[in-house]
């Protein structure tokens, strides 16, 4: 393996940890349901992604080609979480979760 190859698959593993356990934080740290729902679906979707391409960029190195199953995991993670997340978030609008009382864009029922 070259050893640009291998300071790009290190640099993708560190950036891919860094941003999962920023998404792992902000579920644990944000006040309500709403915002909680953003550190899972925005920060762990790129970290995942970035740790599948470091698996990419090391097994086509090592000559076994690209595997299309590593291609197909980004595609299905980079299509389903956003569509998931916006199901939540719509099912906890009709359910009428309630947000933090200093959450912009409320609306206060008079």
């Amino acid at each position: 393996m070259s050893t640009f190859a291998e300071y790009a698959v290190s640099a993708l593993l560190l950036v891919g940890g860094a941003f999962t356990l920023i998404g792992a934080i902000g579920l644990a740290r944000l006040p309500d349901f709403y915002t909680r729902l953003h550190g899972p679906t925005k920060a762990t979707t790129v970290g995942v992604g970035a740790i599948v391409v470091s698996s990419v960029i090391y097994f086509s190195t090592l000559g076994r080609g690209i595997g299309i199953e590593e291609v197909l995991i980004t595609a299905f993670l980079f299509m389903t979480a956003p569509v998931s997340a916006n199901f939540l978030a719509k099912a906890a609008m009709h359910l009428g979760v309630k947000t933090t009382e200093n959450t912009r864009g409320q609306t206060w029922d008079q």
